[in-house]
Protein backbone atom coordinates (compact mmCIF):
# COMPACT_ATOMS: atom_id res chain seq x y z
CA UNK A 1 0.00 0.00 0.00
CA UNK A 2 1.22 3.51 -0.73
CA UNK A 3 1.76 5.86 2.17
CA UNK A 4 0.71 9.28 0.94
CA UNK A 5 2.95 12.15 2.03
CA UNK A 6 2.61 15.88 1.56
CA UNK A 7 4.34 17.16 -1.54
CA UNK A 8 7.50 19.15 -1.03
CA UNK A 9 7.75 22.76 -2.05
CA UNK A 10 9.88 21.74 -5.02
CA UNK A 11 7.19 19.53 -6.50
CA UNK A 12 4.52 22.16 -5.93
CA UNK A 13 6.09 24.38 -8.56
CA UNK A 14 4.04 24.63 -11.74
CA UNK A 15 5.96 23.66 -14.83
CA UNK A 16 4.27 25.82 -17.44
CA UNK A 17 1.12 27.27 -15.88
CA UNK A 18 -1.21 29.15 -18.15
CA UNK A 19 0.78 28.35 -21.28
CA UNK A 20 0.68 25.34 -23.55
CA UNK A 21 0.36 22.14 -21.54
CA UNK A 22 3.13 19.62 -22.19
CA UNK A 23 2.81 15.90 -21.47
CA UNK A 24 5.84 13.66 -21.90
CA UNK A 25 5.27 10.48 -23.88
CA UNK A 26 8.17 7.98 -23.74
CA UNK A 27 7.30 5.17 -26.15
CA UNK A 28 8.99 2.04 -27.53
CA UNK A 29 9.55 3.47 -30.99
CA UNK A 30 12.60 1.25 -31.46
CA UNK A 31 13.60 -1.99 -29.73
CA UNK A 32 11.72 -5.29 -29.69
CA UNK A 33 8.10 -4.14 -30.24
CA UNK A 34 7.90 -1.21 -32.70
CA UNK A 35 4.89 -2.67 -34.53
CA UNK A 36 2.99 -3.07 -31.27
CA UNK A 37 3.98 0.47 -30.25
CA UNK A 38 2.98 2.33 -33.42
CA UNK A 39 -0.85 2.18 -33.11
CA UNK A 40 -0.61 2.93 -29.36
CA UNK A 41 1.29 6.12 -30.18
CA UNK A 42 -1.36 6.97 -32.78
CA UNK A 43 -4.04 6.63 -30.07
CA UNK A 44 -2.09 8.96 -27.77
CA UNK A 45 -1.96 11.55 -30.55
CA UNK A 46 -5.66 11.06 -31.28
CA UNK A 47 -6.60 11.80 -27.67
CA UNK A 48 -4.61 15.03 -27.74
CA UNK A 49 -6.20 15.98 -31.07
CA UNK A 50 -9.67 15.44 -29.57
CA UNK A 51 -8.80 17.72 -26.65
CA UNK A 52 -7.43 20.49 -28.85
CA UNK A 53 -10.35 20.28 -31.31
CA UNK A 54 -12.88 20.75 -28.48
CA UNK A 55 -11.59 23.84 -26.75
CA UNK A 56 -8.12 22.90 -25.57
CA UNK A 57 -6.97 23.28 -21.99
CA UNK A 58 -8.38 25.69 -19.40
CA UNK A 59 -10.43 28.82 -20.02
CA UNK A 60 -8.07 30.26 -22.59
CA UNK A 61 -7.87 27.11 -24.69
CA UNK A 62 -4.17 26.37 -24.33
CA UNK A 63 -2.83 23.65 -26.60
CA UNK A 64 -2.14 20.17 -25.25
CA UNK A 65 1.22 19.07 -26.62
CA UNK A 66 2.46 15.49 -26.65
CA UNK A 67 6.26 15.52 -26.45
CA UNK A 68 7.44 12.10 -27.54
CA UNK A 69 10.71 10.38 -26.74
CA UNK A 70 12.04 6.90 -27.48
CA UNK A 71 12.26 4.66 -24.41
CA UNK A 72 13.06 1.70 -26.72
CA UNK A 73 11.51 -0.82 -24.27
CA UNK A 74 14.83 -0.51 -22.42
CA UNK A 75 15.45 0.66 -18.82
CA UNK A 76 18.54 2.73 -19.60
CA UNK A 77 16.99 4.39 -22.65
CA UNK A 78 13.84 5.15 -20.64
CA UNK A 79 15.82 6.86 -17.88
CA UNK A 80 17.59 9.04 -20.46
CA UNK A 81 14.37 9.84 -22.31
CA UNK A 82 12.36 10.80 -19.23
CA UNK A 83 15.25 12.79 -17.73
CA UNK A 84 15.18 14.98 -20.83
CA UNK A 85 11.38 15.21 -20.86
CA UNK A 86 11.25 16.38 -17.25
CA UNK A 87 14.39 18.49 -16.94
CA UNK A 88 14.67 19.95 -20.45
CA UNK A 89 11.15 19.88 -21.88
CA UNK A 90 9.57 20.65 -18.46
CA UNK A 91 6.63 18.33 -18.99
CA UNK A 92 3.89 18.30 -16.39
CA UNK A 93 3.30 14.53 -16.41
CA UNK A 94 4.36 11.31 -18.12
CA UNK A 95 2.05 9.15 -20.23
CA UNK A 96 4.02 5.95 -20.88
CA UNK A 97 6.31 4.09 -21.11
CA UNK A 98 5.05 0.97 -22.84
CA UNK A 99 7.27 -1.71 -21.25
CA UNK A 100 7.51 -2.69 -17.59
CA UNK A 101 11.28 -2.53 -17.22
CA UNK A 102 11.37 0.91 -18.78
CA UNK A 103 8.51 2.12 -16.58
CA UNK A 104 10.10 0.86 -13.36
CA UNK A 105 13.56 2.25 -14.15
CA UNK A 106 12.44 5.74 -15.09
CA UNK A 107 10.02 5.96 -12.17
CA UNK A 108 12.60 4.94 -9.58
CA UNK A 109 15.40 7.07 -11.00
CA UNK A 110 13.65 10.09 -12.47
CA UNK A 111 9.91 10.72 -12.24
CA UNK A 112 9.30 9.81 -8.58
CA UNK A 113 12.25 11.89 -7.29
CA UNK A 114 11.04 14.78 -9.47
CA UNK A 115 7.48 14.52 -8.14
CA UNK A 116 6.04 13.84 -11.60
CA UNK A 117 3.10 11.49 -12.16
CA UNK A 118 3.61 8.52 -14.48
CA UNK A 119 0.57 6.90 -16.11
CA UNK A 120 1.78 3.96 -18.17
CA UNK A 121 -0.26 2.86 -21.15
CA UNK A 122 0.63 -0.84 -20.86
CA UNK A 123 3.31 -1.70 -18.28
CA UNK A 124 1.92 -4.75 -16.54
CA UNK A 125 4.61 -6.17 -14.25
CA UNK A 126 3.28 -7.11 -10.79
CA UNK A 127 6.36 -5.40 -9.34
CA UNK A 128 4.87 -2.00 -10.20
CA UNK A 129 2.01 -2.51 -7.73
CA UNK A 130 4.14 -2.09 -4.61
CA UNK A 131 7.14 -0.16 -5.93
CA UNK A 132 6.26 3.11 -4.15
CA UNK A 133 6.79 3.97 -0.51
CA UNK A 134 5.52 7.36 0.58
CA UNK A 135 4.39 8.62 -2.82
CA UNK A 136 1.37 8.31 -5.09
CA UNK A 137 2.94 8.97 -8.48
CA UNK A 138 2.82 5.75 -10.53
CA UNK A 139 -0.38 4.62 -12.23
CA UNK A 140 -1.24 2.42 -15.19
CA UNK A 141 -4.16 2.13 -17.60
CA UNK A 142 -3.69 -1.62 -18.17
CA UNK A 143 -4.13 -4.48 -15.73
CA UNK A 144 -1.26 -6.07 -13.84
CA UNK A 145 0.05 -9.43 -14.95
CA UNK A 146 -1.00 -10.63 -11.53
CA UNK A 147 -4.35 -10.88 -13.30
CA UNK A 148 -3.18 -11.85 -16.81
CA UNK A 149 -0.92 -14.65 -15.57
CA UNK A 150 -3.88 -16.26 -13.81
CA UNK A 151 -6.13 -15.83 -16.85
CA UNK A 152 -3.47 -17.49 -19.01
CA UNK A 153 -3.10 -20.40 -16.59
CA UNK A 154 -6.85 -20.98 -16.60
CA UNK A 155 -6.85 -20.81 -20.40
CA UNK A 156 -4.02 -23.36 -20.68
CA UNK A 157 -5.95 -25.87 -18.58
CA UNK A 158 -9.19 -25.13 -20.43
CA UNK A 159 -7.33 -25.98 -23.65
CA UNK A 160 -6.45 -29.37 -22.19
CA UNK A 161 -2.81 -28.68 -21.35
CA UNK A 162 -2.43 -30.60 -18.09
CA UNK A 163 1.36 -30.36 -18.42
CA UNK A 164 3.45 -27.61 -19.96
CA UNK A 165 7.03 -26.42 -20.43
CA UNK A 166 7.79 -22.74 -19.77
CA UNK A 167 10.38 -20.57 -21.52
CA UNK A 168 10.69 -16.90 -20.61
CA UNK A 169 12.96 -14.09 -21.77
CA UNK A 170 15.29 -12.88 -19.06
CA UNK A 171 13.79 -9.39 -18.67
CA UNK A 172 11.50 -7.63 -16.17
CA UNK A 173 8.23 -8.15 -18.00
CA UNK A 174 8.53 -11.70 -19.24
CA UNK A 175 10.14 -13.09 -16.09
CA UNK A 176 7.41 -11.54 -13.95
CA UNK A 177 4.42 -12.82 -15.92
CA UNK A 178 6.02 -16.26 -16.24
CA UNK A 179 6.36 -16.43 -12.46
CA UNK A 180 2.70 -15.55 -11.98
CA UNK A 181 1.64 -18.05 -14.64
CA UNK A 182 3.65 -20.93 -13.14
CA UNK A 183 2.28 -20.31 -9.66
CA UNK A 184 -1.33 -20.08 -10.85
CA UNK A 185 -1.00 -23.06 -13.20
CA UNK A 186 0.40 -25.35 -10.53
CA UNK A 187 -2.12 -24.13 -7.96
CA UNK A 188 -4.88 -25.12 -10.40
CA UNK A 189 -3.46 -28.61 -10.76
CA UNK A 190 -1.25 -28.35 -13.83
CA UNK A 191 2.26 -29.79 -14.04
CA UNK A 192 5.17 -27.59 -15.15
CA UNK A 193 7.66 -29.94 -16.78
CA UNK A 194 10.39 -27.33 -17.33
CA UNK A 195 10.77 -23.67 -16.38
CA UNK A 196 13.78 -22.05 -18.07
CA UNK A 197 14.93 -18.53 -18.86
CA UNK A 198 16.34 -17.71 -22.28
CA UNK A 199 18.50 -14.73 -23.20
CA UNK A 200 17.00 -12.26 -25.71
CA UNK A 201 18.39 -11.66 -29.19
CA UNK A 202 20.20 -14.94 -29.75
CA UNK A 203 20.69 -16.19 -33.32
CA UNK A 204 19.44 -19.65 -32.38
CA UNK A 205 17.51 -21.32 -29.56
CA UNK A 206 17.79 -24.89 -30.82
CA UNK A 207 19.56 -26.14 -27.71
CA UNK A 208 16.98 -24.51 -25.42
CA UNK A 209 13.98 -25.94 -27.26
CA UNK A 210 15.60 -29.36 -27.48
CA UNK A 211 16.08 -29.45 -23.71
CA UNK A 212 12.61 -28.36 -22.63
CA UNK A 213 10.89 -29.92 -25.65
CA UNK A 214 11.76 -33.35 -24.31
CA UNK A 215 9.45 -32.75 -21.35
CA UNK A 216 6.12 -31.71 -22.94
CA UNK A 217 4.43 -31.06 -26.27
CA UNK A 218 3.01 -27.81 -24.87
CA UNK A 219 5.01 -24.59 -24.53
CA UNK A 220 4.16 -21.44 -22.56
CA UNK A 221 6.36 -18.83 -24.25
CA UNK A 222 6.94 -15.46 -22.62
CA UNK A 223 9.05 -13.28 -24.90
CA UNK A 224 8.99 -10.22 -27.15
CA UNK A 225 8.49 -11.15 -30.79
CA UNK A 226 11.25 -8.75 -31.87
CA UNK A 227 13.97 -9.86 -29.45
CA UNK A 228 14.09 -13.62 -29.83
CA UNK A 229 10.50 -14.80 -29.56
CA UNK A 230 10.06 -15.39 -33.29
CA UNK A 231 13.41 -17.16 -33.55
CA UNK A 232 12.65 -19.43 -30.59
CA UNK A 233 9.24 -20.30 -31.97
CA UNK A 234 10.67 -20.98 -35.44
CA UNK A 235 13.31 -23.28 -33.96
CA UNK A 236 10.63 -25.10 -31.97
CA UNK A 237 8.54 -25.66 -35.09
CA UNK A 238 11.51 -26.66 -37.25
CA UNK A 239 12.61 -29.30 -34.77
CA UNK A 240 9.10 -30.48 -33.88
CA UNK A 241 9.85 -29.85 -30.22
CA UNK A 242 6.34 -28.59 -29.45
CA UNK A 243 2.85 -28.97 -30.87
CA UNK A 244 0.93 -26.33 -28.91
CA UNK A 245 1.94 -22.78 -27.94
CA UNK A 246 0.44 -20.34 -25.48
CA UNK A 247 1.71 -17.00 -24.23
CA UNK A 248 1.14 -13.32 -23.53
CA UNK A 249 1.02 -10.09 -25.52
CA UNK A 250 4.75 -9.76 -26.16
CA UNK A 251 4.32 -12.36 -28.92
CA UNK A 252 1.07 -11.04 -30.39
CA UNK A 253 2.14 -9.38 -33.63
CA UNK A 254 1.43 -9.53 -37.35
CA UNK A 255 5.19 -9.92 -37.79
CA UNK A 256 4.90 -13.34 -36.17
CA UNK A 257 2.45 -14.35 -38.91
CA UNK A 258 4.69 -12.89 -41.61
CA UNK A 259 7.78 -14.69 -40.33
CA UNK A 260 6.29 -18.02 -39.24
CA UNK A 261 3.23 -18.33 -41.48
CA UNK A 262 -0.39 -18.41 -40.35
CA UNK A 263 -0.64 -22.09 -41.26
CA UNK A 264 2.03 -22.87 -38.65
CA UNK A 265 0.28 -20.92 -35.89
CA UNK A 266 -3.04 -22.75 -35.84
CA UNK A 267 -2.26 -24.26 -32.41
CA UNK A 268 -1.07 -20.96 -30.90
CA UNK A 269 -3.04 -18.81 -28.46
CA UNK A 270 -1.85 -15.51 -26.99
CA UNK A 271 -3.54 -13.30 -24.40
CA UNK A 272 -3.47 -9.54 -24.08
CA UNK A 273 -5.14 -6.66 -22.30
CA UNK A 274 -8.45 -5.99 -24.04
CA UNK A 275 -11.62 -3.94 -24.12
CA UNK A 276 -15.20 -5.08 -23.66
CA UNK A 277 -16.69 -4.13 -27.03
CA UNK A 278 -20.25 -4.41 -25.67
CA UNK A 279 -19.99 -1.21 -23.60
CA UNK A 280 -21.06 2.33 -24.55
CA UNK A 281 -17.53 3.56 -23.81
CA UNK A 282 -16.01 1.16 -26.34
CA UNK A 283 -18.63 2.11 -28.94
CA UNK A 284 -17.73 5.77 -28.47
CA UNK A 285 -14.04 4.94 -28.75
CA UNK A 286 -14.45 2.79 -31.85
CA UNK A 287 -16.31 5.54 -33.67
CA UNK A 288 -13.48 7.98 -32.96
CA UNK A 289 -10.77 5.46 -33.80
CA UNK A 290 -12.40 4.28 -37.03
CA UNK A 291 -12.75 7.85 -38.28
CA UNK A 292 -9.07 8.49 -37.57
CA UNK A 293 -7.88 5.19 -39.04
CA UNK A 294 -6.60 3.92 -35.67
CA UNK A 295 -7.08 0.17 -35.01
CA UNK A 296 -9.47 0.29 -32.06
CA UNK A 297 -9.00 -3.30 -30.91
CA UNK A 298 -5.24 -3.72 -31.28
CA UNK A 299 -3.34 -4.50 -28.05
CA UNK A 300 -3.14 -1.56 -25.65
CA UNK A 301 -4.37 0.96 -28.24
CA UNK A 302 -7.49 1.84 -26.25
CA UNK A 303 -5.32 2.04 -23.12
CA UNK A 304 -3.06 4.57 -24.84
CA UNK A 305 -6.07 6.76 -25.63
CA UNK A 306 -7.44 6.40 -22.10
CA UNK A 307 -4.15 7.29 -20.43
CA UNK A 308 -3.74 10.47 -22.48
CA UNK A 309 -7.37 11.57 -22.17
CA UNK A 310 -7.37 10.93 -18.41
CA UNK A 311 -4.15 12.87 -17.91
CA UNK A 312 -5.62 15.82 -19.79
CA UNK A 313 -8.81 15.60 -17.69
CA UNK A 314 -6.75 15.47 -14.49
CA UNK A 315 -4.80 18.58 -15.45
CA UNK A 316 -7.99 20.38 -16.48
CA UNK A 317 -9.70 19.43 -13.21
CA UNK A 318 -6.68 20.64 -11.22
CA UNK A 319 -7.00 24.05 -12.85
CA UNK A 320 -3.33 24.18 -13.84
CA UNK A 321 -0.50 21.91 -14.90
CA UNK A 322 1.02 22.06 -11.42
CA UNK A 323 2.78 18.72 -11.04
CA UNK A 324 1.86 18.28 -7.39
CA UNK A 325 -1.90 18.47 -7.99
CA UNK A 326 -2.12 15.92 -10.78
CA UNK A 327 -2.12 12.62 -8.85
CA UNK A 328 -5.06 13.52 -6.63
CA UNK A 329 -6.91 14.98 -9.60
CA UNK A 330 -6.26 11.84 -11.67
CA UNK A 331 -7.95 9.71 -9.05
CA UNK A 332 -10.88 12.12 -8.85
CA UNK A 333 -11.72 12.16 -12.57
CA UNK A 334 -11.37 8.39 -13.02
CA UNK A 335 -13.00 6.86 -9.97
CA UNK A 336 -16.22 8.78 -9.46
CA UNK A 337 -18.59 9.95 -8.23
CA UNK A 338 -19.51 12.27 -11.04
CA UNK A 339 -21.17 12.50 -14.42
CA UNK A 340 -19.95 9.78 -16.79
CA UNK A 341 -17.59 10.96 -19.51
CA UNK A 342 -16.98 8.71 -22.51
CA UNK A 343 -13.98 8.76 -24.87
CA UNK A 344 -14.01 11.90 -26.98
CA UNK A 345 -16.35 13.88 -24.71
CA UNK A 346 -13.83 16.58 -23.89
CA UNK A 347 -16.16 19.57 -24.38
CA UNK A 348 -18.76 18.00 -22.08
CA UNK A 349 -16.18 17.30 -19.38
CA UNK A 350 -14.67 20.76 -19.71
CA UNK A 351 -18.07 22.41 -19.22
CA UNK A 352 -18.87 20.32 -16.13
CA UNK A 353 -15.50 21.00 -14.54
CA UNK A 354 -15.73 24.73 -15.27
CA UNK A 355 -19.06 24.80 -13.42
CA UNK A 356 -17.51 23.09 -10.40
CA UNK A 357 -19.01 19.67 -11.11
CA UNK A 358 -17.51 16.20 -10.85
CA UNK A 359 -16.83 13.72 -13.63
CA UNK A 360 -16.18 9.97 -13.88
CA UNK A 361 -14.29 8.86 -17.00
CA UNK A 362 -15.32 5.47 -18.37
CA UNK A 363 -12.52 4.33 -20.61
CA UNK A 364 -12.20 2.85 -24.06
CA UNK A 365 -10.38 -0.07 -22.44
CA UNK A 366 -12.97 -0.41 -19.67
CA UNK A 367 -13.39 0.84 -16.13
CA UNK A 368 -10.42 3.00 -15.11
CA UNK A 369 -11.04 3.10 -11.35
CA UNK A 370 -7.61 3.12 -9.71
CA UNK A 371 -7.05 1.08 -6.57
CA UNK A 372 -4.80 2.28 -3.74
CA UNK A 373 -1.72 1.26 -5.74
CA UNK A 374 -2.69 2.98 -8.97
CA UNK A 375 -3.76 -0.28 -10.64
CA UNK A 376 -6.90 -1.06 -12.66
CA UNK A 377 -8.59 -4.45 -12.98
CA UNK A 378 -8.87 -4.55 -16.77
CA UNK A 379 -10.05 -7.18 -19.23
CA UNK A 380 -8.17 -9.78 -21.26
CA UNK A 381 -8.68 -11.44 -24.62
CA UNK A 382 -7.32 -14.58 -26.27
CA UNK A 383 -6.16 -14.39 -29.88
CA UNK A 384 -6.00 -17.30 -32.34
CA UNK A 385 -5.50 -17.52 -36.09
CA UNK A 386 -8.70 -17.29 -38.15
CA UNK A 387 -8.52 -16.88 -41.93
CA UNK A 388 -4.83 -16.07 -41.78
CA UNK A 389 -5.05 -13.31 -39.17
CA UNK A 390 -5.26 -12.91 -35.42
CA UNK A 391 -8.80 -12.90 -34.08
CA UNK A 392 -9.45 -11.86 -30.49
CA UNK A 393 -12.18 -13.03 -28.15
CA UNK A 394 -12.79 -11.53 -24.72
CA UNK A 395 -12.04 -13.93 -21.86
CA UNK A 396 -15.12 -14.01 -19.65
Amino acid sequence: MKKILLATAATCMATSAMADVNIGNPMAMTGPIPDLNAPIAAAVDLAAANVNAQGGMFADGETLNIIRADSACDPTAAVDAVTKLINVNSVSAIVGPVCSGATIAQAESVSIPAGVVTLSVSASSPAITNMEDGTDLVFRAAASDAYQGVALAELALANGFDNIAVSYANDDYNAAIAEVFVQAYTDLGGTVTANEAHEPNKASYRSEVATIGATSENLALFSYYGSGGITLMRNALETGAFTNFIGADGMLSDELIEQIGAENLMTSTFTTSASDDSTPSFAAWKAIADEAGVPASDPFVANGYDATFMMALAIEAAGSDDRAAIAESLRAIASGPGEVILPGEWAKAKEILAAGGEINYEGAAGNQDFDENGDVAGNFSKSVIVDGAWQAELIQ
